[in-house]
């Protein structure tokens, strides 16, 4: 009897790592992504004047960069026209999209291009972004690592 009662308590011990465990599917793995945002302020005083941040996703290891959205924003307007700009490594500066015009949101103005996901252009790593704002000689800008 003490035996039995042994014997139950160590299956009961080595089955519960096997039920706890995850279980294995039969379809491969796969390739995990990074996802990651990039932002920059510039000007003076508080807040954004203009401000930028980008979405950017790749699989680990890669030299290139998926784009999902360019986010753009300026401080202290209640009205403004913005466009990105793109230069890859060794390039020279190029036209993301055009002018858009940004909406009012409480104490600054933004506008978006893209959405979320992994879709949208594919740059090589280096691939420098700005924003910039009609009649606004200050440039928002960041790097894609």
């Amino acid at each position: 009897m003490n035996r039995k009662m042994i014997f139950v308590a160590a299956m009961a011990v080595a089955l519960v790592p096997v039920a706890v465990a995850p279980s294995v599917s039969a379809e491969p793995a796969v390739r995990a992504y990074v996802d990651a945002r990039v932002c920059d302020c510039s000007g003076f005083g508080s807040g954004c004047r203009p401000g930028i941040v980008v979405h950017h996703w790749h699989r680990r290891g890669s030299d290139s960069r998926g784009v999902g959205w360019v986010y753009a924003s300026r401080e202290g307007v209640r009205s403004g026209t913005a466009r990105w700009l793109v230069k890859k490594p060794g390039g020279t500066w190029k036209v993301g999209e055009g002018w858009k015009r940004a909406s009012w949101v409480g104490s600054h103005v933004e506008t978006f291009w893209g959405r979320d996901g992994h879709t949208g252009p594919k740059y090589p790593r280096n691939t420098k972004f700005c924003v910039e704002f009609r009649g606004l000689t200050t440039k928002a800008c960041v790097t894609l690592k």
